[in-house]
């Protein structure tokens, strides 16, 4: 029959979905989606690539398993017969129903030293089900109890990955606290051979491995995995072929399709475990109040920038020494812990550290950190941070947006413009566990109006970006408009 697909496991890894031409060529470009920023990409400019990215390969008929309900409903729609055949790895559809006593007899067996809430819960109970699962869930909500609970759960190795150093040492002291200190971990040299059951690397540290590496995993965790290079981490869990259990999990996606896409191709469908919003009406996390400050430049520099172009915005902006000083003593004057983002290091991240540097006493603890900070010097800032009431760290939103999590933090500042929806939402939630004063965690939006007339500036676009997120978020925010010059 013309209008059928026969649909079957290659592996863990990959689906080949078997149809004539015309359909193949179909799902080809249902599967088809240009990449966010290709125009600015040199392989478009060169003309050597158009721009898309296609995860169904119509000559091979190899598509990731991840996408095998998208191919269903791909179907349903056209009214396509589905034909599925069970190979040795078992058939697409398959899904196993979790026991609610065998389930909670693991977890009483962990002897954790709390309870898993009800979110925490059903998360794990799904995951377990599908078997490939993205669990969407936010900074605080408790996710490494998640993958911990998850790890203990099979007989066989777990494969934990993360995307920084940081996060490796974290997860670690995580699992320490749960009452298990046997997972090896792997980055920076250390070795890749171990029998202990659960290993715990960066994507940086395994992806050239030999397949051979990765033949026994039973399950493979990917933490943060909105923060993999989807190349590599492609190329990771293509090797992964005996793998069953492929789970991701992370705060927040970017909101374009293909990035959703890509991660659910290769750990499945997105599940949404709580969001920040429940959290904070539960008490779980702490409130947030959110300071938008509008800074007015005047009208002379507006004129000016009518004609300039991004970077010469930004190179503007983060080096305009009246907007530093504001920061500077925005940041001087909270009470408790206090995170400052940046985004460029030399002319911004440190010439604000050297300007509240300048002006606090020796008594006062202020830290730099950046993608060059060693990762024991970042484990040794969060430990001496949690202890203070009025420290001040100045840190790379690249670093600090998923790789340290502070648990005494009261004000967070974004001193750099961005409108990245995933770097917005984990950076505030670096900030959302409750503190020791048990006060509302602040975030001050710096927004720099220099639009004219009609005609508005990048960064002041930005940041109705951003507030476009905390509207989607319920996120409460108010409005200061702060005469610059």
């Amino acid at each position: 029959m013309a209008d059928k697909l026969t649909i079957s496991k290659i592996n863990e890894s990959a689906l080949r979905v078997r149809c004539d031409s015309g359909i193949a060529q179909e799902l080809s470009d249902f599967f088809s989606f240009y990449v966010p920023g290709y125009k600015f990409m040199p392989a478009y400019k060169s003309r050597v690539w158009d721009g898309r990215i296609r995860l169904y390969n119509a000559q091979s008929q190899e598509l990731p398993v991840g996408l095998f309900t998208y191919v269903t409903n791909f179907c349903a729609k056209r009214n396509y017969l589905v034909d599925t055949e069970r190979t040795a790895y078992g058939s697409p559809w398959d899904v196993e129903e979790v026991d609610d006593g065998v389930l909670k007899d693991h977890i009483d067996s962990l002897k954790l030293p709390f309870d898993l809430r009800d979110y925490q819960y059903e998360a794990l109970k799904k995951a377990l089900a599908v078997k490939r699962a993205i669990i969407l869930s936010p900074t605080g909500s408790g996710k490494s109890l998640i993958i911990y609970t998850l790890a203990r759960y099979v007989k066989g190795k777990v494969l934990i990955i993360v995307p920084t150093t940081s996060l490796v040492e974290q997860m670690y002291k995580d699992f320490c606290d749960y009452g298990y200190d046997h997972a090896h971990k792997i980055y920076s040299g250390k070795d890749k051979n171990t029998d202990e059951k659960i290993i715990i690397s960066t994507w940086q540290s395994i992806y050239k491995f030999h397949p051979s590496w990765y033949k026994d995993f039973e399950m493979v965790i990917g933490d943060e995995c909105h923060g993999f290079k989807s190349k590599s981490l492609t190329t990771l869990m293509n090797k992964c072929v005996n793998t069953a259990y492929r789970i991701g999990t992370t705060g927040t996606l970017d909101g374009t399709q293909t990035h959703k896409l890509v991660l659910e191709g290769l750990f499945g469908r997105v599940f949404k475990a709580t969001t920040t919003k429940d959290l904070q009406d539960e008490e779980t996390l702490a409130d947030l109040k959110i300071n938008i400050l509008e800074l007015e430049y005047s009208d002379d520099i507006r004129k000016d920038f009518t004609s300039k172009k991004y970077q010469e915005e930004i190179d503007f902006i983060v080096g305009f020494e009246k907007r530093n000083k504001f920061i500077t003593n925005l940041a001087i004057d909270q009470n408790g812990n206090t995170l400052i983002l940046f985004q460029y290091v030399e002319k911004h991240g440190k010439v604000l550290y050297d300007m509240i540097r300048s002006k606090v006493t020796d008594k006062r603890k202020i830290f730099f950190v950046s993608g060059e900070t060693a990762t024991s010097d970042r484990e040794a800032i969060r430990t001496i941070t949690e202890s203070q009431k009025d420290a001040i760290v100045v840190a790379s939103m690249g670093v600090f947006s998923t790789g340290v999590n502070i648990r005494n933090l009261h004000n967070i500042v974004f001193s750099s413009p961005s409108k990245s929806q995933i770097r917005v939402l984990q950076s505030i939630g670096r900030g959302l566990r409750k503190s020791d004063n048990g006060e509302p965690t602040k975030l001050y939006d710096i927004v720099d109006n220099m639009s004219w007339k009609s005609k508005k500036n990048f960064v002041y676009a930005h940041g109705a970006e951003r507030k476009k997120i905390y509207d989607r978020e319920r996120f409460e925010y108010k409005q200061f408009s702060i005469p610059l010059c």
